[in-house]
């Protein structure tokens, strides 16, 4: 029986220097992510946080298992409630980036470790949005998300 799992591909026209840092720097992130700030040293094993916007209000949580810039980047994830609650068990979310003929790359998303089909259908229709932002974001041109 194959485990349930979101996963997405898209061709990107970008770099993967550009991608890789839309999905990792937390001032990119907000541009696209609906103002959620991720953090973190990128080292496996380290942790990784999302925020509202420059707040210290802590959205999502997660360890990161896997960093090898600029072409694979995993890490667990849940949802957090506040007060120190957590909504469920951690999931995983992994990019991989692979460098396509001219300036496009191809973004292969997989949100795996989900308890079945209808969370799978749940992570699709939050994932949607954010991924239609990234794909405005990183074909923009905008030299803001490139550089600071």
């Amino acid at each position: 029986m194959t485990e349930p799992a979101f996963v997405h591909e898209m061709d990107l026209r970008t770099t993967p220097e550009r991608l890789w840092r839309a999905l990792t720097d937390g001032r990119v992130t907000r541009r696209y992510w609906f103002d959620r700030r991720i953090e973190s040293n990128w080292t496996p094993g380290s942790p990784v946080r999302f925020y509202d916007g420059d707040g210290d209000t802590v959205t999502d949580t997660g360890v990161v298992t896997v960093h090898e810039p600029p072409r694979l980047l995993s890490y667990t994830f849940r949802h957090e409630l506040g007060e120190g609650a957590a909504d469920g068990p951690y999931t995983r979310v992994s990019f991989t980036l692979m460098p396509l003929a001219g300036d496009r790359v191809r973004l292969r998303l997989v949100h795996d470790r989900l308890s079945g089909p209808d969370e799978v259908e749940g992570w699709r229709a939050g994932w949607t949005p954010i991924l239609d932002n990234l794909r405005e974001f990183v074909e923009s041109g905008d030299k803001a998300g490139a550089t600071g």
